[in-house]
């Protein structure tokens, strides 16, 4: 097995922790937790009234890890890009470094936003103060998207239009495209489900 492949493994199980932090970061005892929950504070403590403090600290500490692991893989494929495109795997490179570091900044920051939040007796005051602190820190989550998409292009049009290697249709295994799909049926960490598809499935194809 190649480096790029073994590389593409570390990656898919990556992704898979990183997709089981999202989980603890989301579902609770009591129910499931999004950002619309953020304007209601009755209906964000009752979520989060059972919820341990040590499940956002180990999502935090796991997450850091897991997307570690899964940055190794978005490396090896901008470098078999390489081969093809030098503009196309410095463009892969730029986004997934978008992608990657603000992504475990943000990731990070959710954890904390819990953490305080429960430690801080769920009342309306420590709501406020999260929700002020995910806006002052909202940069992270835009940067990790748009690293997101740029990727997920590039790599669509290399692989649809012929200019590597694979078969065209092989551009189905691609964060962007798998993750369009489970975003609207809302289940816990799809972006990282996605991610773990992507290079399972192109880790028989590279």
């Amino acid at each position: 097995m190649t480096a790029i492949k073994i590389l593409m493994l570390i990656a898919v199980l990556g992704h898979l922790l990183c997709g089981i932090c999202d989980c603890l970061l989301i579902y609770t005892p009591s129910g499931k937790f999004g950002f619309q929950l953020m304007k209601d504070n009755d209906k964000m403590r009752n979520v989060f009234r059972t919820m341990p403090l040590r499940n956002p600290m180990l999502s935090m500490l796991l997450g850091v890890l897991a997307l570690l692991m899964s940055s190794g893989g978005y490396f090896a494929l901008c470098l078999w890009m390489r081969q093809f495109s030098i503009t196309a795997a410095v463009t892969m490179l730029i986004a997934a470094a978008m992608f990657l570091i603000p992504g475990t900044a943000h990731h990070v920051i959710c954890g904390v936003a819990e953490w305080f939040y429960i430690r801080m007796g769920m009342t309306e005051d420590a709501r406020e103060a999260i929700s002020e602190f995910f806006r002052k820190t909202s940069v992270t989550m835009i940067a990790c998207y748009l690293g997101l998409i740029v990727f997920g292009i590039t790599l669509f049009l290399m692989v649809v239009t012929g200019a590597t290697v694979l078969p065209s249709w092989a551009c189905i295994f691609n964060i962007l495209l798998i993750a369009t799909v489970l975003f609207p049926l809302r289940i816990g960490g799809a972006g990282n489900w996605a991610g773990a598809a992507m290079f399972l499935g192109l880790l028989f194809l590279v």
